[in-house]
């Protein structure tokens, strides 16, 4: 909506311009002709050019190219000045600071067109002085030499009711107009803002109320498969809810620091399968990375059910293990993650290819929705994975399958 406010003030503003320089035109050459006495060539210019720039000003309304309008007049109103320029006395004409003008306007349009005016002009400027400075002149002063006084006078307040009046007042409403468009755009960022972290808030509190209502389901019964995996559900839950809990707790709300949601999550889920005292070493080692949302999730998914399984299978009872989560950025979109433990690993007669376990069926899936790749490394003791990811948005390279 604001460029199409800008457009319009665009519009309005060479409009304006034209229809008050044509109308100033036309008078300052009925002046120049009947009461500065000056016959030849130079009213009739003014006159032409007042003319003839009405004319494109109104045939704007027809094509409706902006551009198109504003070019013809620049073009009329650059011959218009050099002509005026050389018959009022050439590089002492008064006449001549009118080219700036048409500079002035170039830069209020376009930055494009006025450093192309602006070059053009100082061409001609110096083509005007060379031919003082040869003293071959192409015309001669056509103004009487009684009235070039008052012809300075009416070409200086020309130029400065243009630049003030005209131009100036313009350039400074549409300096106010981007200046309140501005705060608009500032406001409406920080409600936006507000408004996200407001919706990322209640996201996190509805997934730990949903969380709280598993934790109160798997009070209900008594058996123990139940119970596992209503408290896997629990987890995923609640590792989903800290991605929001971090977005709404700090200033970026597009990315989070990774490395704090991993160490953040991993103890939680250490706390959670082994209690506050336990013998697991949990080793984070990661970049400072900040990740998108819709890759901060998925990711975090995934973490947690291979430290779920690890903490579930790989590590049995009150036995003293080691969890390892590293993270290595290969490119700005692309990393690795080196996750796993050592336990005691996945049996001799799994079969990788008829996935049973919800576990091993996530983490895979996950792998996919990052668009990345999964390996077993199986060069460790335990169960360890190598998996290549990228953010959204962004294929990983090279070859996006999953294998084990």
């Amino acid at each position: 909506m604001s460029d199409l406010y800008r457009l319009k003030d665009k519009i309005q503003l060479t409009l304006r311009v034209n229809y008050i320089s044509s109308v100033l035109c036309i008078l300052f050459g009925l002046v120049c002709f009947f009461i500065l006495k000056i016959t030849e060539v130079i009213p009739h210019v003014f006159l032409g050019y007042g003319v003839l720039n009405l004319l494109n000003t109104t045939l704007f309304y027809r094509h409706k190219s902006l551009t198109l309008t504003y070019n013809i007049t620049s073009i009329m109103a650059l011959a218009t000045s050099i002509t005026v320029t050389l018959y009022s006395g050439g590089i002492n004409s008064p006449f001549i600071f009118v080219l700036a003008l048409i500079v002035f306007a170039g830069y209020i349009t376009t930055q494009t067109y006025g450093r192309v005016y602006l070059n053009l002009n100082l061409l001609i400027i110096i083509l005007i002085y060379s031919q003082s400075v040869v003293q071959f002149n192409f015309t001669d002063n056509v103004i009487p030499v009684g009235s070039r006084n008052l012809f300075s006078l009416f070409s200086i307040l020309f130029s400065v009711y243009m630049l003030g009046s005209v131009l100036g007042k313009n350039l400074l409403k549409a300096h106010h107009e981007l200046h309140k468009i501005k705060k608009e755009n500032e406001i409406s960022i920080i409600e936006k803002d507000t408004l996200l972290k407001e919706i990322h808030h209640r996201v996190k509190n509805n997934l730990q109320t949903v969380s709280s209502l598993l934790s109160l389901q798997s009070r209900s019964t008594e058996d123990m498969k139940v119970k596992s995996l209503i408290k896997s559900s629990q987890n995923r839950v609640i590792s989903m809810a800290m991605v929001h809990e971090m977005l709404y707790m700090r200033k970026d709300l597009s990315k989070i620091e990774y490395k704090s949601y991993v160490k953040e999550l991993g103890d939680y889920l250490v706390r959670s399968f082994k209690g506050t005292n336990n013998n697991i070493t949990l080793n984070i080692n990661i970049p400072e990375v900040k990740l998108g949302i819709d890759t901060a999730i998925p990711l975090g998914l995934l973490i947690n059910e291979v430290v779920t399984n690890a903490l579930k299978y790989g590590i049995k009872d009150e036995t003293p293990g080691e969890i390892y989560i590293e993270i290595k950025k290969t490119n700005p979109n692309d990393y690795l993650l080196y996750i796993g433990d050592n336990g005691c690993g996945f049996p001799e007669d799994t079969d990788f290819k008829d996935l049973q376990s919800l576990g091993l069926k996530l983490i895979h899936n996950l792998a996919r929705q990052l668009r990345g790749s999964i390996t077993r490394d199986t060069s460790k003791q335990g169960a360890n994975y190598i998996i290549g990811f990228s953010e959204v948005n962004h294929q990983f390279d090279p070859n996006q399958s999953t294998s084990v």
